[in-house]
């Protein structure tokens, strides 16, 4: 019998695991026989000593066959998308929906808040009835129906990963690069996909904020999922501020929602969403050509369709028929609403958006342990980007917060994150592709 103890001796040592031991290790982290506490020792030794090329496919494999590995018959690829987390990052919620009016099939399995950032499920459980856990049958019938369907883990796919996720947030070893490669891809192979397109996050707001570091993660993302079967590409975009102009769950879900219903239209928001799409298109076989990929997602966004097929989604996991219609009528509101003035004018030179996303979880609005309840209610809106100007009668953001007193203490936390002068440039959202393509930070 393999001691869990030894395991994480070897790897404490920096030694070489081999598969049998990870194998031993991922399946005692699944039947629970090995404790939290073995399992943080476990996530502290991978993050200061890392683990070979070798280890982490033998870790994504052993966690993705730690469940059920799903099958499909559709008429069209299957495909997701995965960010590795962000300030305002709703992509997921515009993305899928504009894949699936392009003729893929998209069982996306997303995640809550982790850390600083910001979770795609926490923003889908602000709508009232949507079912984000859904049994097997149910997920199969609404992709089939809707094209698309965003909703969480269920207790068949990767339950190691659902366990190792829960404590790496609370134990301070979210940001390892075998890590995060394990349990992003354990997911995205049990859910028996056809191509990945990745949307690592470079920038004072990501979990690996400088670009080296994304690199080599975007690295480990495709090697492993292309050395397990699985078609993948990674762009790497800004996140040194918010995303779109909101932060917190039923802000952001609005967010996306107006997108998708032609209100509202954030460039950059925008701009990342449709060259991800443009990129899964090509990768997926849909189109051949990048531009041409490109026309097609925009279309699908800008005639409705895409939104059509987003209201599917919803009330086929139990959400509102109405939700595009009266977002207003079913998201939760904040009761307090204060204009968040910096005291400052000028141009917003730079800001710490990992400060904004813990101004959010300081709110309510993300979790400081597993158990916590999210308040879906509260965040940040209106915020400014880079290179807008803010004064008198044009604030930072709007706090949307359950007290008074919420507010402010945001209010200080946010405003000592910007930094404001007389001019300021923004960075392209899109910097790079793995493959090289470059554009200049």
């Amino acid at each position: 019998m393999l001691l869990p103890q030894e395991i994480i001796r070897t790897k404490r040592d920096g030694g070489t695991l081999s598969g049998a031991e990870i194998k031993a290790f991922v399946a005692g982290l699944t039947s629970e026989r090995i404790t939290e506490g073995q399992v943080a020792a476990f996530a502290m030794a991978v993050f200061f000593n890392g683990m070979s090329r070798a280890e982490t496919v033998a870790l994504t494999l052993s966690m993705t066959g730690s469940g059920t590995r799903l099958s499909w018959q559709l008429d069209g690829p299957l495909v997701d998308k995965h960010s590795t987390g962000g300030i305002g990052d709703k992509v997921s919620l515009v993305l899928a929906p504009i894949m699936a009016a392009c003729g893929a099939y998209v069982p996306m399995i997303s995640g809550r808040g982790l850390g600083h950032t910001g979770g795609t499920l926490d923003k889908l459980d602000s709508i009232p009835g949507y079912e984000t856990a859904p049994g097997l049958e149910r997920l199969r019938a609404t992709v089939a129906a809707a094209g698309c369907a965003i909703i969480g883990q269920t207790a068949d796919l990767a339950p190691a990963d659902r366990r190792l996720y829960a404590i790496r947030d609370v134990t301070a070893t979210v940001e390892s690069t075998p890590l995060i490669t394990a349990s992003i891809l354990s997911k995205k192979l049990a859910a028996g996909l056809d191509a990945l397109v990745m949307d690592v996050k470079v920038g004072s707001g990501a979990f690996l904020p400088a670009l080296d570091a994304a690199r080599d993660l975007a690295s480990s993302l495709v090697e492993v999922a292309n050395g397990a079967g699985l078609r993948c590409s990674a762009l790497l975009t800004d996140m040194d501020q918010c995303l779109g102009r909101t932060a917190g769950n039923a802000l952001e879900m609005r967010e996306a929602i107006d997108l998708l219903a032609g209100r509202t239209s954030e460039p950059r928001l925008r701009e990342v969403t449709l060259a991800l799409c443009a990129e899964l298109l090509v990768l997926c076989g849909l189109e051949a050509d990048p531009a041409a990929a490109r026309a097609r997602a925009e279309e699908a966004l800008g005639s409705g369709k895409a939104a059509e097929r987003f209201a599917r989604m919803t009330r086929a996991l139990g959400g509102p028929a109405d939700l595009l219609e009266r977002p207003d009528a079913h998201l939760p509101p904040a009761p307090v609403r204060l204009p968040l003035d910096l005291g400052r004018v000028g141009i917003v030179r730079a800001m710490d958006a990992r400060a904004l996303g813990l101004a959010v979880v300081a709110l309510g609005g993300g979790r400081r342990a597993p158990a916590d309840r999210i308040d879906h209610a509260v965040g940040l809106a209106e915020v400014k980007g880079v290179g807008e100007r803010v004064g008198p009668g044009q604030p930072f953001a709007i706090v949307h917060a359950r007290t008074e007193d919420d507010a402010r203490g945001a209010a200080r936390t946010v405003s000592a994150a910007v930094e404001v002068g007389e001019a300021g440039g923004a960075t392209p959202v899109v910097i790079e592709s793995l493959d090289g393509r470059s554009r200049e930070r």
